[in-house]
């Protein structure tokens, strides 16, 4: 089995697509995120991230706009 090279959603680059693999955050949170779309094996899509202040994400057909500290508990594998 090839090993996923599973990173912090903050150290993705615009344009790249990628797929949720796990939230390593408390329950508040994980509700918050899950609220918006965000869960485990979901496919989104970094539209910006400019690598300091909020990054901005597709999910499904919705832009999600997230803090820094959020987008570095949500952990992800490119597609």
């Amino acid at each position: 089995m090839e090993k996923m090279n599973i990173k912090p959603l903050d150290k993705i680059g615009a344009g790249t697509a990628v797929r949720i693999v796990t939230i390593e955050a408390g329950s508040g949170l994980k509700n918050r995120l899950a609220a918006m779309g965000l869960l485990a094996d979901v496919q989104i899509r970094v539209v910006r991230n400019d690598g300091a202040g909020q990054i901005i994400i597709n999910v499904k057909s919705s832009k999600v706009i997230l803090g820094r500290g959020m987008s570095h508990k949500v952990f992800v594998v490119e597609i």
